[in-house]
């Protein structure tokens, strides 16, 4: 992502953010190659509003921000929002609790049925697991109910 279209999104959010009623500030950090976190640091402790209860409100502003930069620009652009390191502690969190599923489903030779989680947080769980040889992940369920499954590898089907 280039720096012009960085500021292009870094200045739709803080208009988006300005007509909420929101004093913030927006700072961008690139991620991944394609991928660029846009933080947005709220000057009161207004923060709770924006992330909303299980961060609702966050997504639903990152999916706003999306759709305005998608008319404004020629290309598909990806990127993400986060309030006051809300995400980056929600996401360390899920990893923890992989981890811990994992090391559970080793020592207890048995399939370990994690909570159920957005796609996001179960794309989370299934990239940092691919990283750990001694067990495999599926997703299994349907909607809001839908849940990760870590299994041993060694376990039969």
């Amino acid at each position: 992502m280039d720096e012009k279209t960085t500021d292009i999104i870094k200045q739709t959010i803080e208009k988006i953010l300005t007509q909420m009623g929101f004093t913030s500030s927006v700072s961008a950090t690139k991620v991944a190659e394609q991928e660029v976190i846009f933080a947005i640091t709220t000057q009161n402790d207004d923060s709770h509003l924006l992330i909303g209860q299980y961060g609702v409100n966050l997504q639903a502003l990152q999916h706003l921000a999306r759709l305005i930069v998608r008319k404004q620009l020629p290309e598909k652009i990806h990127f993400s929002l986060d309030v006051n390191d809300y995400r980056l502690q929600k996401n360390h969190s899920i990893l923890e609790m992989a981890q811990q599923a994992a090391r559970e489903a080793i020592e207890k030779n048995q399939a370990v049925t994690m909570r159920p989680m957005s796609t996001y947080e179960r794309r989370l769980v299934h990239l940092e697991l691919l990283k750990n040889s001694a067990v495999s992940t599926e997703s299994v369920g349907e909607g809001e109910d839908r849940k990760l499954v870590v299994k041993p590898t060694d376990m039969l089907a």
